[in-house]
């Protein structure tokens, strides 16, 4: 080799120390084998290892390598390399050695290569890329190899097949070592290197096309009397790294392959000397091919040069796929793996992008269509036919073939399907067939469905292939018939939730990629695939923490927490997460997880959930691994979740009914009803917005009616939104018990399984004067599949029953409510004087002067006739118990004016006078028609002091009887007596000692009797005459019946309660409404009366005697 070469660092010098992980004796250096005697190695090795000593010698000893006994040569492989290198290295300046010592390359690589020491090609790639260091080599290989294919034509073709044969080898040396002198040199000389090998496959081509005496190269490759063809395939795949465009090389490969016909393939693979050598070819081959498939060695746009390439790989591989059923297929000659890469890499060509015409334009598929045919089909019926002739070999390939022939029978063309979709059906028949079930492949395929479709693979119309196609073969077996229905059933109700979250799962609202979440982790969970199920449980987390649905985070990691054991067993599933890396066992597992459960109830504000998780935590620091440290931690956090219970504003949230009708909808969706839990403060058009955003051409129904078969069978997408009401259910633990309302709030609105909504309606003959005596209430409660809060922040309806409540029932229930409500008021005035005003003045003014509804005389008017009792003898009880309600609000309004009075600011002095002179008049009329309730006050004790279990859910405690005050230490007298003789008794709290006590002692007070408070979990039913007899209290348990007013009805309301609330107990209240005016009697917001309000002003939901709802506008909050 001619000109100046850079002498590098002897990188390799460095790298000797290593010991050497193929000879029993330690290598030497380069030159200094002094350890290696004549007994071990030969002389002519010998010489050569230690050339230094004698370098007169070189050129005979490297001669005289071809005569060493391979065994020797690869006994001290690396010796030998590294002195070869050696050589080349200290001489770069000459070129006298470079033909010697790259014969010598050749000749140890054929020797590698060769069958009897095959098993060395492992230790050759090691010293490639752990010991090799000469990082000149690069620059004389080439120039060789250039000479030597040029001379070839002249010469016998064996030593041109031994170059060929090498050729992989060499070219990797070439890689490794312009990589090493890239890095010692930063990069210096890429031009020069890149126009060395291009010299290089120049000088191919001219060898190819050569007109000198003898066979050229291309016609020696024609009549199978050279084999160097995959070699030099081999190296396009290892040039690549180096240079930027391979696509010429495999262009000249492809143009070889185009060369050849049937006849020339058969002869070149007879030309094989031996079965292995074969064998080996078409590994190689089949490898070969399906990487520079994967690596997509021309641009997508490049249509003809891609579709050229696939031709001819594609008539390769048919061919290749024959002799593999002509050669390796009997009992004595088959090769399982030589089979599997043929059946991946026809599996790879047929789902490459470039043969999927779907992609392209109708123009660009029909001309491909016409010029090349649908080359997936033609490879589609080859690796069906291939599958079919392996008989009783089947078996091998399950499951291992399962994805690939999944992944096949997934592409869009409807031709392919039919014709592989049986398949599957042959798998499932094979492994039955030898075990009596197909466990093992419906795994798989189940494992891989999921993957694949994800990815983006599959449709509609391949599930309904999948089942026609399969069906169809099962009951053609019969006994196979059950299970293959029942397999079938499984995947197509697996593939229905895959696509439905696949649809979603890219929208920026991911509401709906949550329910296809759930959906496919409850299907996971059904069929006990807790694999998946895990996974499917991190991404709903994810999903939730993305949103700050911090409580259904919570939930969702507990699902998991759940499956592991308080042990030190090892975690089987596969663990997701940050959690993975460190925790070994189940208990540190589930401790980690406890822990950002717990994190998550917090931010949530579920500190009653949270304190569950911290008491289970103690109780394993306490009992099982004696962690005081951590105990002492755990309970902190405890204390501070029960502190925040009763001090945090926690405001309970909305619930809404939302239905999807139509067939417009996906699945998961259509024609369903789901109850929504609302955030925070969130108002209902906020919630609608929300709801419609991934619809937009969605149509909002109006009507709060089920809609008919025209909307639920229609084209289209209809919505309907209305706010529902949290049904109670009714907590034995916390009946007759005086508990702070800050702890029954949050049952009242969490683990909610029930839910109700009042529409009101008209029945019988119209009465112009009072609509009261025909306004009936259409009660729908739903029932969701789970309570709520959960894993989600809505779930679907499971049942739904709807009542009628008569017009007696309801005004009953309006009272019972207006009742509640003033008692809320006056336990929250009580227990924090500093509460605004406001809110307490409109809930007075609106009962003792109901300039709108002319207040209870509606109801005198329309039920307490004499005409209406006639009409109605089986309501009798229920008038009664109306007309004692009605007395017992006297009482209550007194006390709540009594504070009144004495929070009222100068401005406010004459309001508070008028209804002071309006409550007068109306204690006078309700205390002469139905008698006087009184109270006994309990004297002495001061503002916002408690008495022994002090509230109960409406915040006031019922007595119990003998019981002494803590004050006085005496009994509490019993209320005074009607005129009539009558002690009656209803609530009790606590009078602040500094307030002068009203006329009468009337006040809310605490009395001798034990009959439970008016409160959501008990109703007061009283049975008696009217005022003037003895009436007794009966105690009526039953789950809190939601009335019409807290579920956005608006119909009328004599008891002229209004809707009354403030922002954290700052928010001023809104004007009374105009007179003519309809009122809603909820909440703003849906806030049920009677609950202590601590959410702000939102717009209250009206809803016509028609169904149709509609928010009116309302005056804002203001702090």
């Amino acid at each position: 080799m001619t000109g100046t070469r850079p002498v590098a660092a002897p990188v390799w010098a460095h790298q000797r120390g290593a010991p050497c992980p193929w000879a029993g004796t330690p290598p030497g250096s380069g030159g200094g084998t002094g350890h290696l005697g004549v007994g071990a190695v030969g002389v002519n090795l010998l010489g050569l290892l230690k050339w230094r000593s004698k370098p007169s010698l070189l050129a005979g000893n490297l001669q005289k390598l071809m005569n060493v006994d391979g065994g020797e040569v690869i006994k001290f492989l690396q010796d030998t390399l590294d002195a070869l290198f050696s050589i080349m290295m200290e001489n770069s300046d000459t070129d006298v050695y470079d033909t010697l010592v790259f014969d010598a390359l050749v000749f140890i690589v054929g020797l590698v290569a060769d069958k009897k020491f095959q098993h060395f090609n492992t230790v050759l790639e090691a010293y490639i890329r752990q010991h090799f260091s000469a990082t000149l080599a690069y620059k004389w290989v080439p120039t060789d190899l250039s000479a030597d294919t040029v001379r070839g034509p002249r010469e016998p073709c064996e030593p041109l097949m031994r170059t060929f044969k090498a050729l992989e080898y060499v070219f990797k040396f070439i890689v490794r070592s312009r990589h090493l002198f890239a890095q010692l040199y930063e990069g210096k000389e890429t031009a020069e290197f890149q126009r060395s090998l291009q010299r290089f496959f120049l000088s191919l081509n001219q060898l190819m096309k050569s007109p000198l005496e003898g066979p050229t190269l291309l016609s020696q490759v024609r009549r199978g009397r050279c084999c160097g063809g995959t070699q030099l395939w081999h190296v396009a795949g290892w040039v690549a790294p180096a240079v930027p465009v391979p696509g010429h090389y495999v262009a000249c490969m492809a143009a070889i392959l185009s060369q050849m016909d049937k006849d020339h393939y058969s002869s070149y693979i007879r030309a094989f000397p031996s079965r292995p050598e074969l064998m080996d070819f078409l590994m190689e081959t089949f490898i070969l091919f399906k990487d520079l498939i994967g690596k997509t060695v021309y641009p997508s746009d490049w249509v003809v040069m891609n579709m050229v390439q696939n031709r001819e790989f594609l008539r390769a591989i048919n061919q290749f796929a024959a002799t593999l059923t002509e050669m390796f297929l009997s009992n004595s000659s088959f090769e399982l793996q030589l089979w599997n890469n043929y059946f991946h890499l026809a599996v790879a060509f047929l789902t490459q992008d470039s043969l999927q015409l779907e992609n392209f334009s109708q123009a660009k598929r029909n001309s491909i269509l016409a010029k090349y045919g649908d080359m997936r089909a033609v490879i589609g019926a080859s690796i069906r036919d291939m599958w079919y002739n392996l008989g009783h070999r089947k078996i091998e390939f399950i499951p291992g073939m399962v994805g690939p022939i999944l992944e096949m029978t997934l592409v869009p063309e409807l031709e392919l399907r039919k014709s592989t979709i049986p398949i599957f059906f042959d798998m499932m028949l094979c492994e039955y067939q030898l075990t009596s079930s197909f466990s093992r492949f419906e795994d798989e395929i189940l494992r891989k469905l999921d993957s694949e479709v994800e990815g983006g693979r599959g449709d509609e119309q391949y599930k309904q292939l999948f089942e026609s196609i399969l069906l169809s073969c099962c009951r053609r077996h019969p006994e196979l018939a059950k299970a293959g229905e029942n397999f079938v059933e499984l995947v197509t109700g697996l593939l229905e939730r895959l696509l439905d979250y696949r649809a979603v799962m890219n929208d920026e609202n991911k509401t709906y990629s949550m329910s296809c979440t759930v959906n496919l982790l409850n299907f996971y969970k059904e069929i006990d695939r807790q694999a998946m199920y895990i996974r499917y449980l991190y991404k709903l987390k994810d999903l939730h923490v993305s949103y700050e649905n911090y409580t259904e985070g919570a939930y969702t990691l507990l699902l998991h927490a759940r499956l592991l054991k308080w042990s030190e067993e090892a975690n089987t599933a596969p663990m997701q997460g940050l959690h993975s890396p460190s925790l070994h066992t189940q208990r540190q597992l589930k401790e980690a997880l406890y822990n950002q459960i717990i994190d998550y109830f917090d931010k949530g504000k579920m500190w009653e959930e949270a304190i569950h998780i911290c008491k289970e935590l103690a109780e394993q620091y306490e009992s099982e691994v004696f962690d005081y440290e951590m105990l002492s931690d755990i309970l902190q956090r405890e204390a501070k979740f029960y502190e925040k219970i009763l001090k945090v504003l926690r405001p309970s949230p909305d619930y809404f009914a939302v239905g999807y009708y139509g067939q417009g909808f996906p699945t998961f969706l259509r024609n369903k009803v789901f109850i929504y839990r609302g955030k925070e403060y969130e108002r209902r058009e906020d919630f609608e917005m929300r709801l419609l955003s991934p619809f937009p051409n969605a149509e909002k129904l109006k009507s709060t009616s089920p809609p008919s078969q025209d909307i639920t069978g229609s084209p289209g997408q209809y919505i309907q939104c209305f706010t529902v009401q949290p049904v109670e259910e009714a907590k034995l633990r916390f009946k007759d018990r005086s508990i702070p309302e800050q702890i029954t709030n949050f049952y009242k609105a969490n683990h909610i399984q029930k839910f109700s909504y009042s529409r009101p309606f008209k029945k019988g003959p119209k009465d112009p004067d009072n609509e009261f005596a025909t306004m009936w209430i259409e009660r729908t409660t739903f029932v969701t599949a789970y309570p709520l809060p959960g894993i989600l922040r809505w779930f679907v309806v499971t049942s739904t029953t709807t009542t009628s409540i008569s017009p007696l029932e309801n005004a009953i229930e309006t009272m019972m409510k207006t009742n509640e409500k003033i008692m809320s008021e006056i336990n929250r005035h009580q227990n924090d004087p500093s509460l605004p005003i406001n809110p307490l003045s409109m809930l007075l003014n609106g009962i003792v002067d109901p300039a709108v509804m002319g207040g209870f005389a509606k109801y005198e008017t329309a039920f307490f006739q004499d005409s209406y009792l006639q009409e109605h003898p089986e309501d009798k009880g229920n008038i009664e118990k109306l007309k004692d309600l009605i007395a017992w609000q006297t009482p209550l309004l007194a006390e709540g004016i009594r504070i009144h009075g004495r929070k009222v600011t100068e401005d406010l002095r004459p309001f508070h006078e008028r209804m002071e002179q309006c409550f007068v008049q109306l204690r006078a009329k309700v205390e002469s028609q139905y008698g006087v309730r009184e109270m006994v006050s309990a004297g002495g004790m001061s503002a916002g002091r408690r008495s022994r279990g002090h509230t109960n859910a409406a915040g006031l405690r019922p007595p119990h009887r003998g019981e002494r005050s803590r004050d006085t230490g005496l009994l509490r007298p019993p209320a005074r007596p009607t005129p009539a003789g009558c002690r009656r008794a209803l609530l009790e709290t606590p009078a602040p000692r500094r307030a002068a006590p009203l006329s009468r002692q009337r006040s809310v007070l605490q009395t001798e009797t034990a009959a439970p408070a008016l409160h959501c979990e008990t109703a007061l039913s009283l049975k008696g005459p009217r005022a003037g007899a003895g009436a007794e209290l009966e105690p009526r348990t039953a789950g809190r019946a939601a009335t019409a007013e807290e579920e956005g009805a608006t119909f009328p309301d004599p008891a002229g309660s209004l809707p009354v609330t403030d922002r954290e107990h700052h928010c001023t209240a809104r004007a009374a409404p105009e007179k003519g005016r309809k009122r809603s009697a909820t909440r703003a917001g849906g806030e049920p009366m009677g609950r202590d309000f601590q959410a702000p002003f939102f717009a209250a939901e009206q809803i016509a005697p028609n169904g149709s709802s509609k928010s009116p506008r309302l005056p804002p909050c203001s702090r």
